[in-house]
C-alpha cells in the first residue's frame, strides 16, 4: 500500500514538471519573436520613417463610423509623441440613447496630422464599447434605522423587476497602447495573435506594417464601473497612453483572450474581472513568478486533498483526535462558502470553497460514525459506539472547549451587535451570515487550541495526519509571501499569519512527542521494518 501511494505521488509530481516545463516554454515562444533575417520576406516598421501623427478620440452609438455619422471628438492630441506617456480626463456627453439603457462606442484614430482620419488611408484605429450591461448591486440600508425617505421614494418609482434586470454601467477608463519597437517581422512566419491587429502599406518595394493600436481591456475593472442614469448628460473619461514593447503585447493580447473565452463558457463579466484583477498593474516578471508560485500552491493543494482524503477514509477510531474540532471546521467552511454565495463572489472562488463545504461534511460524518438508514422514504440517522480511549479523547476534548468557550462567546456576540449599529448591510441574512464570517476569520484559529490540548494530555501526535499538514504548511507559508502583495480582505490577511502560530505549536508538539516508527499505525503501516525473529529451540 505504502509503495503504492508512493508511486502515484511520484506519477502526479511527474507530470506537474512536465506541464511546468512545457508552459515556460510556450510563454517564452510568446514574449520572444524572431526577427528577419536579411534575405528574409521582411516587413519594415512604418514608424521607423518618423511620421508626424495625431491621435484623435470621437464617440458615437452606431457600431461602425464615417464621415457623415453622427459622432463626438472627446480629444484630439495634434502633436501625438508615440514614445511618450500621458493621462487626459475628458467629459463625455452622453446621448439620449445611451441613457436609456444604449450603448456608446469609442473610436481611437492614429493619423497623419492634419489629414482627416477617414481620408487618410494610412491611418489605424481601434473601437472600444465605454459601456457594459451588468445587473446593479443591491443597495446597503442600516438594519435598525430603515431606508431613508428619499431612498423608500427611489425604491416605489422602480418597477419590482427592475433590479434583475442588467442596466448600462460606464466605463471611466480608456487605456491605449502602441508597439513602438523598430521591430522587422518575418512575412513568411508572422504571428498570428499580432497579425489580426496588423495593418500593411507597400511603399516603393518594400512592405510596411503601420503602428500597432491596442485598447487594454484588462484595465477594466467592475468596481469603477458608474450606474447611466437619465440624468447623466456628462460623463468623465481617463484616457491614458503607453507605449509597449513586442512580448509584453504579444503576452497580453493571449491573456486578453483567455479572460474573453471564460465568458464564452458562461462566465459573468464579474467572475472574469475577478481574474483581470491578477495582471493589471502587474510587473510582468512579478506575474510569471506568481503563475509559477501559484503552479505549487495547486499542487500542494492537490496533494494535500488527496493525503487528507485517504488519511480519513481509512480512519475507524477517533482515539486522540478532537471532534469538536472538526465540527468546527465544518463549520466555519460551510459559514465562508454561504457568505461568499451572499457576496455574489466569482465561481473561480465559490465552486473550490463548496467542494471544500462538502468534503468537511463528510468529515464528520466520519468522526461522529454516523450511518443513514432508509425507511421508505424517511431516513434515520445512527451512531456508532465509542472506545474506552475514545471517550478518554473525548473528555479531554470537553475540558479544553469549556473554558475557550468562555472567552469566544462574548467576544463574538460583541462583534455582532457593533457591526449592526455601525455597519450598513442588504439584509439581516447578510448581517447574521458576515456576523458568522468575522467570528471565523478573527477566533477561529482559537477551535484548533483543543487538538493541541488533546495532544498535551495524550503525549502523542501520531494520530495526526501528517502528510497533508505538510502540504498545507506549505501553501501557509506562499500566502504569508503573497498577503501583502495580492488583493485581499485585512481578515483574510490576518488569518494566513495566524495559522501559522499554531502549525508551528504543532510542530514543536512533534518534536516534543517523537512518533515511534516501528509502531502499527492505523493503516497497517511500519515506516521500520522489524528483524525477524529466531523461532524458539526446544
Amino acid at each position: 500500500m505504502w509503495s503504492c501511494h508512493s508511486s502515484f505521488t511520484t506519477l502526479v509530481v511527474g507530470v506537474f514538471m512536465v506541464y511546468l516545463v512545457h508552459t515556460c516554454w510556450v510563454m517564452y515562444g510568446i514574449v520572444y519573436t524572431r526577427p528577419c533575417a536579411a534575405d528574409g520576406n521582411c516587413i519594415q516598421p512604418y514608424l521607423a520613417r518618423r511620421p508626424k501623427l495625431q491621435l484623435s478620440v470621437y464617440t458615437t452609438t452606431r457600431t461602425y463610423l464615417g464621415a457623415g455619422n453622427n459622432v463626438d471628438l472627446v480629444l484630439n492630441v495634434e502633436d501625438f509623441d508615440v514614445e511618450s506617456r500621458f493621462e487626459r480626463t475628458v467629459n463625455v456627453s452622453v446621448p439620449k440613447k445611451t441613457r436609456n439603457n444604449g450603448t456608446l462606442y469609442a473610436y481611437v484614430f492614429v493619423h497623419h496630422a492634419g489629414v482627416p482620419p477617414w481620408d487618410d488611408m494610412k491611418q489605424v484605429h481601434v473601437m472600444s464599447p465605454l459601456t457594459t450591461y451588468m445587473v446593479p448591486k443591491p443597495e446597503e440600508v442600516s438594519l435598525l434605522t430603515g431606508e431613508s425617505a428619499a431612498q423608500q421614494l427611489e425604491a416605489e418609482k422602480r418597477p419590482t423587476s427592475a433590479l434583475d434586470e442588467p442596466v448600462s454601467h460606464w466605463r471611466p477608463k480608456l487605456s491605449l497602447n502602441m508597439m513602438v519597437d523598430d521591430f522587422v517581422f518575418d512575412g513568411s512566419s508572422l504571428p498570428a495573435d499580432v497579425h489580426r491587429y496588423m495593418k500593411m502599406v507597400e511603399l516603393g518595394e518594400t512592405v510596411h506594417y503601420l503602428p500597432i493600436l491596442f485598447i487594454d481591456q484588462l484595465s477594466y475593472r467592475v468596481k469603477d464601473l458608474m450606474v447611466i442614469n437619465r440624468s447623466s448628460t456628462e460623463l468623465p473619461l481617463t484616457v491614458t497612453y503607453d507605449r509597449i514593447s513586442l512580448g509584453r503585447l504579444r503576452f497580453w493580447i493571449h491573456m486578453q483572450d483567455a479572460v474573453f473565452s471564460l465568458q464564452h463558457f458562461g462566465f459573468s463579466e464579474k467572475d472574469a474581472d475577478e481574474v483581470k484583477g491578477i495582471f493589471v498593474d502587474t510587473n510582468l516578471y512579478f506575474l510569471v513568478l506568481t503563475f509559477v508560485v501559484a503552479t505549487f500552491h495547486l499542487l500542494f493543494d492537490f496533494l494535500a486533498f488527496k493525503n487528507d482524503i485517504s488519511f480519513w477514509r481509512n480512519k475507524k477510531s477517533m482515539m486522540g483526535m478532537s471532534t469538536r474540532a472538526v465540527l468546527w471546521r465544518c463549520f466555519s467552511t460551510v459559514v465562508i462558502f454561504l457568505f461568499l454565495l451572499d457576496e455574489q463572489t466569482s465561481l473561480l472562488v465559490l465552486f473550490p470553497a463548496g467542494i471544500g463545504a462538502a468534503i468537511e461534511l463528510w468529515k464528520v460524518k466520519k468522526a461522529l460514525k454516523i450511518s443513514v438508514l432508509w425507511r421508505g422514504l424517511r431516513p434515520k440517522f445512527q451512531f456508532g459506539a465509542h472506545s474506552e480511549s475514545e471517550r478518554r479523547t473525548e473528555e479531554y476534548d470537553m475540558q479544553a472547549m469549556k473554558y475557550l468557550l468562555y472567552v469566544l462567546y462574548p467576544l463574538c456576540i460583541g462583534g455582532a451587535i457593533y457591526s449592526l449599529l455601525n455597519i450598513k448591510y442588504k439584509s439581516w441574512y447578510s448581517w447574521l451570515i458576515n456576523s458568522f464570517v468575522n467570528g471565523v476569520y478573527a477566533f477561529g484559529f482559537l477551535f484548533m487550541l483543543p487538538q493541541l490540548f488533546v495532544n498535551y494530555k495524550m503525549k502523542s501526535v501520531a494520530h495526526l495526519p501528517w502528510k497533508a499538514f505538510t502540504y498545507k504548511a506549505f501553501n501557509t507559508f506562499i500566502d504569508d509571501v503573497f498577503a501583502f502583495i495580492i488583493t485581499m480582505p485585512t481578515s483574510h490577511r490576518l488569518a494566513c499569519f495566524r495559522d501559522d502560530v499554531v502549525f508551528l505549536v504543532y510542530l514543536y508538539q512533534r518534536w516534543l512527542y517523537p512518533v515511534d516508527k516501528s509502531r502499527v499505525n492505523e493503516f497497517g503501516e511500519s515506516y521500520e521494518e522489524q528483524p525477524p525473529r529466531k523461532p524458539h529451540s526446544d
